[in-house]
């Protein structure tokens, strides 16, 4: 299992579109993806749940991956909510 606190640095943060294109990214992996912001955690592959976050820019979010992929899944996610790969 692997935890990251990531810093989001999305322009709009985690909202329509851009939820909706990470949650289509971490969809692709086979890893459990959770995200949490204060006392709630959702599952990163739901667009309900990452909305419902209304995780803005510049805070931090816990990204917890566990799997077989949680490496490739780590590094993928983290430079989007970062911006570093859009």
């Amino acid at each position: 299992m692997k935890e990251m606190d990531i810093t989001i640095q999305l322009e709009h943060g985690l909202h329509a579109r851009p939820a909706a294109e990470f949650t289509r990214v971490a969809s692709r992996f086979k890893s459990d993806i959770t995200l949490v912001k204060g006392d709630r955690s959702v599952n990163a592959k739901s667009i309900i749940g990452v909305m419902s976050l209304g995780a803005a820019k510049g805070e931090t979010i816990k990204l917890i991956i566990d799997g077989e992929d949680e490496a490739e899944v780590a590094d993928v996610l983290a430079a989007y909510l970062e911006g570093r790969d859009n």
